[in-house]
C-alpha cells in the first residue's frame, strides 16, 4: 500500500482499537455485485459516529442545546481489494492525531479473511453550532480522543 497517512503499516494497524462490523448491502453495489465506490464513506461516518459515542464524545453534540458540533472538513477512500455484495466487513476507526480544534480520523476495512480491502483518513473539526467558526478541543475533549494537552 502507498498511502502517504500510513508511515509503518504494522504500527498504524496496530493503532486499532474500535471497530463495527457491516454486511454489505445489496443496495450498496453496482450492476457487478461490487462495492459501489461512494459507499465507504458511508461506512466511515457509520464507524466514526459510534466510535464517538463510544469515547462519550457526542453527548453535547447531540445535544440540541449543545454550542458545538463536528463537521468533516476532507475526506480520502483508498481501495486496495475489491469488495462483492453480502461480503462481512469490520470497518476500524482512530484519531491518529489532534490538532488545536480538528482532529485527524483513519479508518481501516477488512473482510473475514483479515483482508484490508480499503482505507481512509479524514479531518473533523469542531465548530460552533451558530458560528460556524471552530472551537478549540477541551482537554477532556483531546484525553477522550487518546491524546494529552500539550504544555
Amino acid at each position: 500500500m502507498k498511502q502517504t497517512y500510513i508511515h509503518d503499516l504494522s504500527s498504524w494497524i496496530a493503532g486499532f482499537t474500535y471497530s463495527v462490523p457491516v454486511q454489505v448491502r445489496f443496495s450498496d453495489t453496482d450492476m457487478y455485485g461490487h462495492l459501489n465506490n461512494t459507499v465507504p464513506f458511508v461506512y466511515f461516518e457509520y464507524a466514526r459516529i459510534e466510535y464517538l459515542k463510544c469515547i462519550g464524545l457526542m453527548n453535547d453534540w447531540l445535544n440540541p442545546d449543545g454550542k458545538k458540533i463536528p463537521v468533516v472538513a476532507d475526506l480520502q477512500c483508498d481501495y486496495v481489494k475489491q469488495v462483492f455484495f453480502d461480503e462481512k466487513l469490520s470497518i476500524y476507526v482512530k484519531a491518529e492525531s489532534v490538532g488545536n480544534s480538528s482532529a485527524d480520523i483513519h479508518y481501516m476495512a477488512k473482510n473475514e479473511n483479515e483482508d484490508i480491502v480499503f482505507t481512509g483518513r479524514g479531518t473533523m473539526v469542531q465548530v460552533g453550532r451558530g458560528s460556524g467558526k471552530s472551537i478549540p478541543w477541551t482537554e477532556e475533549e483531546k484525553s477522550l480522543l487518546g491524546f494529552e494537552m500539550s504544555k
